[in-house]
C-alpha cells in the first residue's frame, strides 16, 4: 500500500484515502461517519488506508458543512477539591467516548458576571452545549438568573434549576453512613460539615440530621469545616479535648461522620495525637471514597460517589438536548454506595 504523502507537500486528504482504498469519496465519508450499509471488506480497506496515510479529519471544515463542532463546554467551580475535579475528569472521558472534545473553564467563584464571561468564552470556541458543575449555592443562583445561548446541563446543581441535571443522592449517602453507625450501637453521631455555601454540604448535613431524628437520637451541634484536612484536624482537636484525662470519656462522643474524607483524615490525625483510639474509642467515617481512603490508618468507612456514572449521564443528557429529545426538567439521581471499613466499630460500652 502506498505510503502517506510527504509532510513537506501537504497532509493526506479524503481523496487520498479513496484513491489508496480504491473506493469513492462518498464511501470513505460513510465509513468515517460510522454509517451502516457499508460492506465489511470495504470498511476494512478504508480503515487500512486511513492508518497507512495517517489521515485525520478536518474538524473545522466538517463544522462548516454540518454546523456541528463536536465540542462541549464545561464550567466548573472548586476543581481544587476531589469531587469537582473527579467530576470534570469523568465528563471529559464520557465526552470522548461519544466523539466530542471538551473545552473547560475553571472558576474560583461563580457569580452571574463570572458565569456570563465563562459562557462567552465557550461561545467563542464554538461549543454546542455546556455542562455546569455548580456545587456552590452562588453557582446555582447564577444559573437560575442567567440565560444561555446553547443547551445547559447541571451537575450537583439541585432540582430547582430550569435545566436538566445529574446529581448524587447526597442526602441518602449521609443517611446510610449515619444509620450504619447507629446500628453499630452508637447513641448518636457527631458531624463535621462542609462549608455552608456548598449544596453537597447542606444535603449531607440534612441526611445526617434526618437519620438521627428518625430514631430519636440526640443531635449534636454541627461542626463546620472547609473540606480541608487542616479544618478536620482542628475540629478533631476540640473533640479530643472533650475526652481528656481531666474529663474522662464522653459517653455521647463515640462516633464522628465527616462530610468528606480529607476532613476525616484530619480528625484521625488529631485523635491519634491526643491518645484517642479509632475505632476503639471513637469511630470515624468520611464521604467520597477518595483513592487513599482504604489506606488510611485505619482504613476509612466512607460513601463512594460513582463519578463515571455521573459523567456519562451528564453527557448523555446534554447530547439528548442537542438532538432535541430531552425535556427541560429531566433530572438523573445517582445512588451512593456505603463502603464499610475498619474505622467504624461498636462503641466502648456496646
Amino acid at each position: 500500500m502506498p505510503v502517506r504523502p510527504s509532510a513537506v507537500d501537504r497532509p493526506p486528504t479524503m481523496a487520498d484515502v479513496a484513491r489508496v482504498a480504491g473506493v469513492s469519496h462518498q464511501t470513505v465519508s460513510r465509513v468515517l461517519s460510522g454509517q451502516p450499509h457499508v460492506r465489511d471488506a470495504t470498511r476494512t480497506k478504508v480503515q487500512r488506508a486511513v492508518e497507512a496515510l495517517g489521515y485525520r479529519r478536518n474538524s473545522a471544515a466538517r463544522a462548516l458543512v454540518t454546523r456541528r463542532t463536536r465540542t462541549l463546554g464545561v464550567i466548573a467551580v472548586g476543581t481544587a477539591f476531589h469531587g469537582p475535579a473527579s467530576t470534570l475528569c469523568a465528563l471529559e472521558e464520557a465526552a470522548r467516548e461519544q466523539g466530542y472534545l471538551v473545552s473547560a473553564v475553571g472558576l474560583r467563584t461563580m457569580g452571574q458576571g463570572e458565569f456570563a464571561r465563562a459562557m462567552g468564552h465557550l461561545g467563542e470556541w464554538g461549543v454546542e452545549g455546556v455542562v455546569v458543575i455548580g456545587s456552590q449555592r452562588q453557582a446555582a443562583e447564577a444559573l437560575a438568573e442567567s440565560s444561555s445561548p446553547f443547551p445547559v446541563v447541571t451537575v450537583q446543581g439541585g432540582r430547582g434549576l430550569p435545566h436538566p441535571g445529574v446529581s448524587l443522592d447526597q442526602r441518602l449517602g449521609a443517611r446510610l453512613i449515619t444509620e450504619h453507625l447507629l446500628s453499630a450501637g452508637h447513641t448518636t453521631v457527631w458531624h463535621v460539615a462542609g462549608p455552608a455555601d456548598w449544596l453537597e454540604a447542606e444535603e449531607r448535613t440534612a441526611g445526617w440530621r434526618e437519620a438521627l431524628e428518625a430514631v430519636g437520637a440526640p443531635v449534636p451541634p454541627v461542626l463546620v469545616g472547609d473540606w480541608s484536612p487542616l479544618s478536620g484536624f482542628r475540629i478533631g482537636q476540640r473533640l479530643a479535648g472533650r475526652m481528656g484525662p481531666s474529663s474522662g470519656p464522653d459517653p455521647e462522643l463515640t462516633a464522628v461522620f465527616a462530610a468528606n474524607d480529607q476532613m476525616a483524615l484530619g480528625v484521625l490525625r488529631a485523635f491519634g495525637e491526643n491518645g484517642v483510639r479509632t475505632p476503639a474509642d471513637v469511630a470515624v467515617a468520611g464521604f467520597d471514597d477518595i483513592p487513599e481512603a482504604e489506606f488510611f490508618p485505619p482504613p476509612l468507612t466512607t460513601v463512594r460517589q460513582d463519578f463515571g456514572t455521573i459523567g456519562r449521564a451528564s453527557i448523555q443528557l446534554l447530547i439528548e438536548r442537542l438532538d432535541g429529545v430531552a425535556g427541560r426538567d429531566a433530572h438523573v439521581t445517582v445512588a451512593p454506595q456505603l463502603m464499610i471499613r475498619a474505622s467504624t466499630a461498636r462503641p466502648r460500652a456496646a
